[in-house]
């Protein structure tokens, strides 16, 4: 362990004679809240698009305006840390974004519901990243892994939680109470921040920037990313590049983020700090974590979505097959903590990767349209277990190398990679099984010219026509059920292709992990190098 390792570790533990569990608790709260609310709207849009006089393409800008206004301040985060001081800027987070979201349950109409849910998005993008940031302070190096796997429960669990609890909360009570609930635990992490958290002595012993705010960079980056989310979010729906909205929004976010990244990279005060990115190991962190996102959500969306559609499966019934691995993770991301203490954060990304693979792999032989509940939940659990492998030590490799003083900056860009990921994610999966679904049917209606296609035409015909249907009638019903069968099979089929687009994808990431820079365990991955 390195002596500048040490002594970072021993000036967090020192400032605050406070438990840091305490102080891990609190900070990972405010997280988990500002988390939940990414996913618990999705399945309320259908109650507020009927209650505020809305089309439900409308009530859809519910979760893009919140996405877009998250994911412009996440990058920033660090350069506004600098400006406030990172208690002051987390506190001020917590309160407006509690504020936001009560206000967005007292919203009259759609146009204020979409405004209070910008800002409640603006103010919970700041949250994310500095709990990551409390934690790496507070901790002393060799439980930092056990730390970060507490971080790590609420981006991994509350996503999945969402959908259940929105659901839940909406079908008993209202769609305003998704949005109430936060208020109770924002008034508690007011509070207990206020009085449990300081900045770290390096903060405190170095002058806040006084230059001026940089309007050019934060300008780029707010049209650029804004256009991104918006296209993402709105792409499938709209045919991409068949559209020629879509089609604007893509070069503008084009134009917009490269434009920025060369501004940015001459600046002296930026508020994006893109030198990190000329570390191979920040950068290709940055890269796991991206595709960390999409495999997260596309495969949260994936499973659910095939069991409801194809399998009749209801809500309530699909969540439950996703909550038991959920649970299972809560226990063994501790576990995977105490692991950091001891190996390598490359080796534990490695094991996490081929093993999500060969999930991922699995789950292509053993999905079809004769699955059961059992096996469907235990393909499941052995999808989200090798998370646990992932996001922990991932969040360790980050940081090594780092100095201390870009642990706040560092902390915003990993956060806004990965929720891009995670709406790169959605995307993806959306616009691909629609796509290889129509391919997949093609190619199934030339089967439908075989004799044994007609004749099992014929016998099925012959069986309606049984049970009292004329000829006539029988023979269409048989020729729209055998057609229904066909496209159910073409959908499974793209379900299959995507779970083995995501195997490859996480095979490349195997081997990307020995790439790695080497970490001593038990330095939390924190190794800075000054």
């Amino acid at each position: 362990m390195s002596a500048s390792t040490s002594i970072a570790g021993e000036q967090a533990v020192a400032q605050s004679n406070v438990n840091p569990w305490l102080i891990g608790v609190v900070v990972s709260m405010a997280a988990f809240m500002e988390v939940l609310d990414t996913s618990i709207a999705n399945v309320a849009l259908p109650h507020i698009a009927g209650n505020l006089g809305a089309s439900n393409d409308e009530s859809t800008w519910v979760l893009t305006s919140y996405l877009v206004s998250n994911a412009i301040v996440l990058p920033i985060s660090g350069f506004l840390v600098g400006w406030l001081g990172r208690k002051r800027f987390f506190l001020t987070c917590i309160v407006f974004f509690t504020a936001s979201s009560f206000l967005c349950g007292l919203a009259p109409g759609l146009g204020f519901l979409l405004l209070f849910r910008v800002l409640q998005g603006a103010f919970g993008g700041g949250l994310q990243p500095m709990t990551q940031a409390i934690l790496a302070d507070t901790f002393p190096p060799e439980k930092r892994g056990l730390a970060f796997a507490l971080y790590g429960v609420t981006i991994v669990c509350a996503p999945a939680i969402g959908p259940t609890l929105g659901g839940w909360i909406t079908d008993n009570y209202s769609w305003r109470w998704i949005f109430y609930i936060n208020v109770p635990v924002g008034i508690l992490a007011v509070l207990l921040v206020s009085q449990l958290i300081q900045d770290p002595a390096y903060m405190s012993s170095t002058k806040r920037r006084t230059a001026r705010f940089d309007y050019i960079g934060f300008g780029l980056l707010a049209i650029g990313v804004g256009a991104l989310q918006v296209a993402l979010d709105k792409g499938q729906e709209d045919d991409w590049f068949g559209s020629r909205f879509i089609t604007t929004l893509i070069v503008i976010a084009a134009v917009g983020l490269i434009s920025m990244l060369a501004w940015e990279w001459f600046q002296k005060e930026p508020v994006v700090d893109v030198h990190l990115f000329k570390m191979f190991n920040f950068a290709s962190c940055n890269l796991m974590m991206f595709v960390l996102g999409i495999v997260l959500f596309s495969s949260t969306v994936l499973l659910p979505q095939f069991l409801q559609t194809l399998m009749g499966y209801t809500a309530e019934t699909a969540g439950m097959v996703l909550s038991g691995a959920a649970i299972l993770l809560l226990f063994l991301t501790p576990v995977v903590g105490r692991l950091a203490a001891r190996f390598q954060a490359r080796h534990l990304l490695a094991f996490g990767w081929i093993t999500l693979a060969m999930a991922m792999y699995l789950t292509c032989k053993r999905i079809d349209l004769l699955i059961s509940f059992r096996a469907a939940a235990l393909l499941r659990v052995w999808q989200y277990l090798p998370i646990g492998f992932l996001f922990v030590p991932l969040t360790m490799a980050a940081y090594v190398g780092l100095p201390e003083s870009k642990s706040n900056a560092a902390a915003g860009l990993i956060n806004f990679v990965r929720n891009i990921g995670q709406s790169v994610g959605t995307s993806a999966v959306t616009t691909l099984l629609a796509r290889r679904g129509q391919y997949h049917q093609s190619v199934l209606a030339e089967y439908t010219r075989s004799p044994r296609f007609n004749a099992a035409v014929a016998g099925l015909t012959d069986g309606l026509t049984h049970v009292g249907l004329s000829a006539h009638s029988a023979h269409q019903q048989a020729l729209a059920r055998m057609y229904s069968m066909v496209i159910a099979q073409a959908q499974a089929m793209s379900y299959v292709d995507v779970y083995w687009l995501l195997a490859v994808t996480c095979a490349l990431m195997f081997l990307l992990s020995f790439l790695l820079a080497k970490n001593e365990p038990g330095a939390g991955g924190n190794v800075r190098m000054e």
